[in-house]
């Protein structure tokens, strides 16, 4: 496998369906949250095909024995939502595959900057080089938010090639930073939009997820 970056956009009608769905500015907050969620579930459903460890066993059904594959009993995997609107797709997330624990990481950003401040982190002091990482963040625009959290994320020993990054929307500058610096990082994306405007919005995106989610402005 090619050390660089790998974005993948899955080509499934639910996926497509949902990101309808989010997108429409007329959707109602039940329903796009009901939106987030799903596509929280698909993406990390794509994203977890290859990347949880796995153990061969075998069972005994009511007629035989059977070999079977089960995820590893000792795989850490944890869950990372950037608040607020990385917890949109918690839900989801966590329908599709099972994390041991779920830490979290808020951000804000400054209007006139367009930089991110840290308000909450409570990740652990130290992850094992072997912790896999479901990072969430449905809106990857400018991409200083994201690059925040991954450096937070790699000083504590996370190797970037077990991370994966789950997002609604990406766009190509905060593609293009994660590019730059982390080799072997994967994000799943239910769509990739090319502009952002002078506020540092992806164009046509959803919007912000966050205010949409939980109904606020």
């Amino acid at each position: 496998m090619s050390l660089q970056l790998r974005v993948y956009v899955p080509d499934h009608p639910l996926v497509k369906h949902w990101l309808a769905i989010a997108r429409d500015k007329n959707t109602p907050t039940p329903l796009f949250k009901t939106a987030m969620k799903e596509l929280g579930k698909w993406l990390t459903y794509e994203a977890s095909r290859y990347w949880l460890p796995t153990l061969e066993a075998a069972v005994e059904t009511p007629v035989a024995p059977a070999p079977v594959t089960l995820i590893h009993p000792q795989a850490e995997i944890v869950a990372i939502p950037i608040l607020r609107a990385g917890l949109s797709l918690l839900e989801g997330a966590q329908e599709a595959i099972t994390t041991n624990s779920v830490y979290h990481l808020g951000y804000k950003r400054n209007e006139e900057t367009l930089k991110p401040s840290c308000y909450l982190n409570n990740l652990p002091e130290e992850f094992s080089e072997e912790t896999r990482v479901l990072l969430l963040d449905p809106m990857l625009a400018t991409g200083g938010t994201i690059m925040a959290a991954m450096a937070e994320i790699i000083k504590r020993g996370v190797n970037p090639a077990n991370v994966r990054i789950v997002a609604t929307v990406a766009a190509p500058p905060a593609l293009k930073a994660l590019s730059e610096t982390y080799e072997g990082l994967q994000v799943y994306t239910a769509i990739i939009d090319q502009e952002l405007n002078e506020q540092g919005y992806i164009v046509p995106g959803l919007g912000d997820a966050g205010d949409r989610t939980f109904g606020t402005n």
